[in-house]
């Protein structure tokens, strides 16, 4: 079976084709800029990068041009659409209706509309993904794989906010967490290279990008996680404040005379490691700025390491332990320099780095020393062979 999976953005749109037989991508890419004049393909087919710069107006013209790359003599991985058996979706919010990957239909689109409020940046582009999708194969299954799904087995008195309850009863206003797919996999992967049942252990895994959340992983299953109602929730990212005293936000708005929509922009675009070094929303641009004595580029690093550190001890009180803590994701695969700082922190739980093996990147690899009372586990995440698995799995069912 070969999966496509597909991951929409407002103005792009990202793929993998997966061979489910070996589990290796034949061919991955992303459109940028669709929609506009100076849009433009970049994919990889044997490690050769390949770049088409090709006007498109919308997604489905944008997925057109991949389908027609796809299949081509030169560069092509098939030789027709027919060798696509189903397509797999991310789809950012399933709010509290998709507790599990689903086959699309009319119904579950309209249901991912009307979580849109949750997630407006996401929702909305993950259905243009769908719909050129059964505009260019409509014979073909698509599946919708949410990132919230995964936390849906959180307590109620941890997914509950302390604010009037008819919020919740109305509106569905709760902690939903995010990342789901990557927490899934990097728990089930860590498990296998341990050779441990999973139902045995628990996991607390650092997704740490600049999108970021902590995630605690009991037996398998969410029981705690950073992001809550949506992903500006929980630690601070490149941009993103993570929490904050709600006051904050009331007290800037008066201040500066604020509109909604300009708090919200604020929070998302302006905040976190941006927010505070001044410099940039990439931890490579800060971590060069504090390596020349900037104060700034240190504070903001000094802020970000603290409180990751402080929510992974949050997530073993979850658990009431941890055996394992694995890192992830762009900072959490390449930054060496972040996960000491963060694992220094962690000293009185028992957690020990080897500096030697903290030096990997981007490689699966055991980053504690012999005498650490909890592992400590690089693992990088493969979101698109998830969703993959999910994907086959519902269109097999």
């Amino acid at each position: 079976m070969k999966v496509l999976v597909l991951n929409s953005g407002s103005s792009s749109l990202k793929y993998q084709l997966i061979d489910m037989k070996t589990e290796k991508t034949l061919t991955s890419g992303y459109y940028e800029r669709v929609g506009s004049d100076k849009a433009f393909l970049v994919y990889k087919v044997n490690g050769e990068k390949i770049k088409v710069e090709k006007p498109v107006n919308d997604h489905a013209e944008a997925l057109k041009v991949v389908m027609e790359e796809i299949t081509s003599q030169e560069h092509g991985v098939i030789t027709s659409l027919d060798d696509i058996d189903c397509i797999g979706h991310r789809v950012v919010h399933g709010g509290e209706r998709f507790k599990h990957s689903v086959l699309i239909t009319e119904d579950v689109i309209k249901a991912i509309e009307e979580c849109a409020d949750l997630a407006p940046l996401h929702n909305p582009a993950g259905i243009l993904g769908i719909r050129a999708c059964q505009q260019q194969m409509p014979q073909k299954p698509n599946v919708a794989v949410f990132d919230t799904a995964f936390h849906h087995t959180l307590p109620e008195e941890r997914y509950i906010y302390p604010i009037p309850y008819e919020y919740y009863e109305k509106y569905g206003v709760r902690k939903y967490g995010f990342h789901g797919t990557s927490h899934k996999y990097v728990s089930n992967r860590v498990a296998q290279i341990i050779n441990r049942p999973i139902e045995e252990l628990k996991i607390i895994n650092c997704h740490i990008g600049q999108g970021a959340s902590i995630c605690a992983i009991e037996n398998g299953k969410s029981v705690e996680t950073s992001m809550g109602l949506t992903p500006v929730a929980g630690i601070p990212m490149g941009s993103r404040s993570g929490d904050l005293d709600p006051s904050v936000l009331t007290y800037i708005m008066k201040k500066e005379n604020m509109t909604i929509d300009e708090a919200n922009n604020m929070l998302n675009k302006k905040s976190g490691l941006l927010g505070i070094s001044r410099i940039s929303a990439d931890n490579r641009d800060i971590e060069m700025a504090d390596s020349q004595g900037d104060k700034m580029a240190r504070l903001a690093l000094d802020n970000y390491h603290y409180l990751i550190a402080s929510y992974i001890a949050r997530c073993a009180v979850a658990m009431n332990g941890v055996d394992i803590i694995t890192f992830t994701a762009g900072v959490g695969e390449r930054g060496p320099e972040s996960r000491e700082a963060i694992c220094n922190q962690l000293e009185f739980m028992g957690v020990k780095l080897d500096k030697e093996a903290n030096k990997v990147r981007a490689e699966e690899a055991k980053i504690s020393s012999e005498d650490s009372e909890v592992l400590v586990y690089v693992v990088p995440t493969n979101e698109e062979l998830m969703i993959a698995k999910e994907t086959k799995r519902i269109v097999e069912s």
